[in-house]
C-alpha cells in the first residue's frame, strides 16, 4: 500500500521478513537476533510469497503431521474466494498420525477415494500437494514421514500440471490472477462497509480490481 505495489506480490515476492529464529526455522543464514528486518533473495531458499510463510503452513496442518486439504482449502477459499462445502455426515475425520506405511499425501488420496468425498477433494487437495515439500511446522524437506522423496507434483482443477510451491505461486500469480485480485477486492470493500459484498457492489468491485 505504501508503495502502489501490485498486489500479486503478496504470492510470489523474493523478500520476506526475518528474526534470527524464524530465519533458523527457515534455514537462511546470516540473520541474528531479535529484531525484525527485511531479507532479500529468499526465493533461492524456498520462500518468498504468503504461501511460504510458517504461520501459513502450520496453521494449516494437523498437530504432528501436514494436511494437503487444509492447505488446499485454504488455498481455495482464502486466496481465490471459492467455497468448498462441508464434508458430508458420517464421514470419518483422518487420524492425527498417517497409518504406518503411509504418507501424509497417499492417506489424503486414499480418503479422498470415498465416492461421498472425491469430487470435492479434487477441487482442493491439488493445491496442498504441491506444498507437500514442507512439514507441519513449515519447515522445507525432501522427505515425506516414511522417508521416500516428497512428491509435490500436483494436476489442478483447470488441468494445470505444477510441481511444487513454487510453480503454484506463479500459477496462482497468472492464470488466477484475476480470481485472486477479485477475491481481495471483496474482501477489502466488506472490511470497510461491514456486510458481505452485494451485486450492486459490482461496478464498484471492478473500479477497485482495475
Amino acid at each position: 500500500f505504501r508503495n502502489d505495489r501490485t498486489i500479486l506480490s503478496l504470492l510470489d515476492a523474493d523478500h520476506t521478513f526475518l528474526d534470527g529464529d524464524l530465519a533458523a526455522l527457515y534455514g537462511i543464514p546470516d540473520v541474528t537476533g531479535t529484531a525484525w528486518r527485511r531479507v532479500d533473495g529468499v526465493r533461492h531458499y524456498g520462500r518468498g510469497g504468503i504461501l511460504t510463510l510458517g504461520a501459513t503452513l502450520a496453521k494449516q496442518s494437523g498437530a504432528s503431521r501436514t494436511s494437503p486439504i487444509l492447505r488446499g482449502t485454504w488455498v481455495t477459499e482464502v486466496l481465490l474466494g471459492e467455497r468448498v462445502p462441508k464434508p458430508p455426515k458420517g464421514v470419518p475425520p483422518l487420524p492425527e498420525t498417517a497409518p504406518e506405511g503411509l504418507s501424509e499425501r497417499e492417506l489424503t488420496e486414499l480418503h479422498a477415494r470415498d465416492a461421498r468425498c472425491s469430487g470435492c477433494h479434487a477441487r482442493f487437495d491439488p493445491f496442498g500437494f504441491a506444498l507437500e515439500g514442507f512439514d507441519a511446522i513449515g519447515r522445507r524437506r525432501d522427505k515425506d514421514v516414511v522417508g521416500r522423496p516428497i512428491d509435490a507434483a500436483a494436476t489442478l482443477p483447470d488441468g494445470t500440471r505444477v510441481e511444487g510451491h513454487h510453480q503454484l505461486a506463479t500459477y496462482l500469480a497468472g492464470a488466477r490472477a484475476a480470481d485472486f485480485q477479485r477475491h481481495v477486492c471483496r474482501q477489502l470493500l466488506g472490511y470497510a462497509l461491514g456486510r458481505e459484498s452485494q451485486l450492486a457492489d459490482e461496478p464498484l468491485l471492478d473500479e477497485l480490481q482495475a
